[in-house]
């Protein structure tokens, strides 16, 4: 191990932390993500800052909730000017790399990253920004509907394998480069999938893994619309679901191919491993996904919800200065940036005042966190600000337009029972009010929010008349610098990129 580490993250996409209670379950084939899980620091707890692709993913790169960065949708500018863990570790001499999806929006497309391999999954520009002052409006072009429930079953290829081929082939390319000792600097690559994100469609040779599964029905079967919370309802209407009749066959199907994109994903990171291990590479392996995925439970599904199937994420961290082995206190995802700097040996000082992230280095050598983990949601399918605090065995959801929901996630793992109400929990309730109080100005939230949304809107749509320039990353290949060409001494070329090296 190099005085720096090298740093290998695996970043997936949608995927539901209950599968995952101390790296995955049982019932999942997935080899490679075990065999990582049992030398890793695993976090059962885990959850997103904002359970959307963008939100999510810019409080994970940032260490800011949405409310701080104001990536509120996934249509939000990621400010340049927000330090991200790629531009704390290339300051202290990182080389950084990025193949996948990060959902960037705006003209940056980079946020500290030296190299970008592969253009993103998502556009790039402000077409998909919600509107507080539409409630109840669906965009259909971009809207989840329920088609991907509808459609699900088997599929060689689709948009989203393609995409994740590409990033896997990419990252292994560069992994190899690596290897061969150009450059000598410590590097932190960032590899982003998009699966097991719906649509839910898997290939065969991973669907048939799952015949036997007892898993492809939700434990919590759906709930009346009329019965359901008042976001619930919202994310409902959002769905669009009065246009779709769904059957006991659709949902298995759907899971089943989840599952089986999930053991798709388990190869793609064995490959990553294997590059390490032939190479003889060492590096900090995290293992995180962006927010989770209700498939069916209640009978929702996708995001966009405080629910634990949705909020609750996947993390793992195997590291030298980190104990293997499970823990149970809630951390963020929001906690990623910290601790990859802590990790690094890399200060973050300077913006240690603006940051809501902490590190989960202590908590891999055996300290306890009592601090509670925040969330955030304030893009489609609300509007207004929903705010969340997980602490303890407790989780508080606070919303302007909404009666306030208080669960005991331990002993209540289904969140069936509310407790806001409930007179023995008064204290409880009285505590997380202050706390989310203390931390939150939810009318300025909103106001914040709106004027985003607001002036969003004129920029896309002005931008949309006449000629359009695309943000769009347009990855750049040096073919005159790739193989051979006659600038080149063959001998120097065949022998830097041969590893190991000749005798």
């Amino acid at each position: 191990m190099t005085q720096q580490p090298n740093i290998l993250i695996i970043m997936v996409d949608q995927l539901n932390g209950t599968f995952f209670p101390d790296g995955p379950a049982d019932f999942l084939h997935a080899p490679n993500l075990k065999k990582l899980a049992a030398r890793s620091t695993r976090f059962a707890n885990a959850y997103t800052a904002s359970p959307l692709c963008a939100p999510g993913r810019a409080a994970f790169m940032s260490g800011q909730l949405p409310s701080q960065n104001g990536v509120y949708d996934n249509a939000a500018e990621f400010a340049s000017s927000i330090p991200t863990y790629a531009h704390h570790l290339r300051r202290a001499g990182y080389y950084t790399c990025l193949s996948g999806k990060m959902h960037f929006v705006g003209p940056d497309q980079l946020h500290g990253f030296e190299d970008r391999l592969t253009t993103d999954i998502y556009p790039a520009d402000f077409g998909w920004t919600p509107d507080y002052r539409k409630p109840g409006e669906r965009i259909e072009w971009w809207y989840h509907n329920m088609g991907s429930v509808t459609g699900a079953g088997v599929a060689e290829i689709t948009n989203q394998m393609e995409y994740d081929d590409e990033v896997a082939y990419h990252a292994t390319r560069k992994l190899y480069d690596l290897a061969r000792g150009g450059d000598d600097r410590p590097w932190c690559m960032t590899v982003s999938f998009t699966h097991p994100h719906d649509p839910y469609v898997a290939r065969k040779k991973y669907w048939d893994l799952y015949a036997e599964c007892d898993h492809l029905m939700p434990t919590v079967g759906p709930i009346a619309y009329d019965d359901q919370d008042n976001h619930s309802k919202r994310i409902f209407d959002a769905n669009d679901w009065r246009s779709y009749d769904l059957t006991d066959e659709m949902v298995q199907r759907s899971r089943r191919a989840y599952f089986a994109n999930i053991s798709y994903l388990d190869d793609k990171v064995g490959e990553l491993l294997n590059v390490l291990d032939t190479t003889r590479q060492e590096a900090i392996i995290l293992f995180v996904s962006d927010h989770g995925d209700m498939l069916g439970e209640r009978g929702l599904w996708f995001k966009m919800s405080f629910f634990e199937g949705s909020a609750r994420v996947p993390m793992m961290i195997a590291a030298p200065q980190m104990a293997a082995g499970m823990v149970s206190d809630p951390v963020s995802n929001i906690d990623v940036c910290p601790t990859l700097c802590d990790l690094a040996g890399v200060s973050m000082a300077d913006v240690m005042p603006w940051t809501t992230g902490q590190s989960l280095v202590p908590l891999g050598q055996g300290v306890a966190r009592d601090t509670p983990v925040a969330m955030e949601y304030a893009a489609e399918g609300s509007y207004a600000p929903m705010v969340c605090l997980r602490q303890g065995d407790w989780k508080y959801t606070r919303c302007a337009l909404d009666p306030e929901q208080l669960f005991h996630v331990t002993r209540d793992p289904n969140e069936l029972e509310n407790l806001a109400d409930h007179p023995d929990y008064a204290d409880v309730l009285a505590d997380f009010r202050a706390q989310a109080a203390a931390r939150w100005d939810l009318d300025r939230f909103d106001a914040e929010v709106r004027q985003s949304q607001a002036k969003r809107w004129v920029v896309y749509e002005a931008l949309r008349q006449g000629g359009y320039y695309p943000w769009d990353y347009q990855p750049l290949q040096k073919a005159s610098e790739r193989y051979m060409r006659n600038h080149m001494d063959l001998n120097v070329l065949e022998e830097s990129q041969r590893y190991p090296r000749g005798e």
